[in-house]
């Protein structure tokens, strides 16, 4: 059985599960997921419709010979001088469903002219997200999943380090940025991203690497990940150049409490916010609640953030698969930030951490 046909059938399987009559994705990563497929995205209308009995694409002439080259799907063909609404009733109809009466599942991350156009032509159907149906299957990483995670991320532990490793006094947060990447592209990866913050910008939790150079007794926060084998890794590491200070380090050590409180919270069943609210107490006991700014992780898969999310709001269970980071950090603004992020892979008996680096500070200089 190919990877595509053992998706459809999980897919299928959760689409009865949930009451789901169809399941429609667009050019998004679900597609990818599912199908493997990465058409040109344009205003074109593409996308998959799935049901019990049929799986087809809609697809504009201009791009199917192309795209035919990944993907044995059968295809509901279109021209530019006639349009989609042709193809796409014939692509309901193949389908099986009731257009007026069926349980629909629209991909959120689909175009918003494209689920229109479908929605026009499927009045009455009752309509959901198709995060209940494939991107809940997404959400459980199975074994093969596992291994190219792991990779990235033991290939990003060496760049990160890397990076830190060529600190020097003068250098800007570009010149470490550069010093990753040429690291990843040693050993046949991309870039993802790369947050570099000297000194006060590690406050920013979403600080864009700049030219800001490096000075005797500053505090370093490195969030980079790669891309490798098709899937990201996201790790966040901390250091000082020079000779840290007593409150830096108290910091730190707090910061990785908060990490692990959430590691033992982390386990099948919990509600996701639980891990949130463990990260969160740490931090908000010894004072700092109003310096944590955001939520403790994003799960992570053939996208960077996906599901599920580890927030104080989520109440989505956690189930064996799933994988997210976990990521506390204290932002005090005008100094520095600190942020320990480490990406798990949630097993029967508890978290799996997929970086190999301690999470003790750094130190250079």
């Amino acid at each position: 059985m190919t990877q595509t046909n053992a998706r459809l059938d999980r897919l299928r399987q959760k689409m009865r599960e949930t009451g789901t009559d169809l399941t429609v994705i667009g050019p998004t990563a679900h597609l990818r997921w599912v199908a493997g497929l990465d058409p040109h995205g344009d205003e074109r209308p593409v996308m998959l419709l799935v049901s019990q009995g049929y799986a087809g694409l809609l697809m504009p002439t201009l791009n199917a010979l192309s795209v035919r080259q990944g993907t044995d799907l059968p295809f509901h063909t279109w021209s530019d001088d006639e349009g989609p609404d042709r193809a796409l009733a014939e692509l309901i109809a193949a389908t099986g469903i009731d257009p007026v009466a069926a349980s629909v599942a629209v991909d959120e991350a689909m175009r918003a002219d494209f689920a229109l156009r479908l929605l026009d032509a499927l009045p009455g159907a009752r309509r959901s997200f198709a995060r209940t149906t494939v991107g809940a299957i997404r959400a459980e990483k199975d074994e093969a999943e596992y291994k190219a995670l792991k990779a990235s991320a033991l290939l990003n532990d060496r760049a990160v380090m890397a990076g830190f490793d060529a600190l020097r006094e003068g250098m800007t947060e570009e010149d470490v940025a550069q010093v990753i990447a040429a690291a990843y592209e040693a050993e046949g990866a991309v870039v993802e991203f790369a947050s570099i913050c000297f000194g006060s910008n590690g406050a920013f939790c979403h600080h864009h690497t700049g030219p800001t150079r490096l000075t005797r007794n500053s505090a370093v926060l490195i969030d980079a990940g790669c891309r490798h084998l098709g899937y990201p890794s996201d790790m966040t590491r901390v250091g000082w150049f020079g000779t840290p200070t007593p409150e830096y380090l108290a910091i730190t050590k707090l910061v990785d409490q908060a990490v692990e409180a959430a590691l033992a919270a982390a386990r099948p069943g919990a509600e996701a916010r639980a891990v949130d609210d463990a990260a969160r107490g740490v931090i908000t006991r010894a004072g700092y609640g109003p310096q944590f700014l955001h939520r403790t992780g994003h799960g992570l898969g053939i996208e960077l953030h996906e599901e599920p999310y580890i927030s104080g709001s989520s109440t989505r269970p956690l189930v064996a698969g799933n994988v997210f980071s976990i990521e506390p950090g204290i932002y005090l603004d005008g100094r520095f930030g600190v942020r320990l992020e480490d990406i798990v892979f949630l097993r029967a008996d508890g978290p799996e951490i997929l970086s190999g680096l301690p999470r003790d500070p750094v130190i250079r200089g």
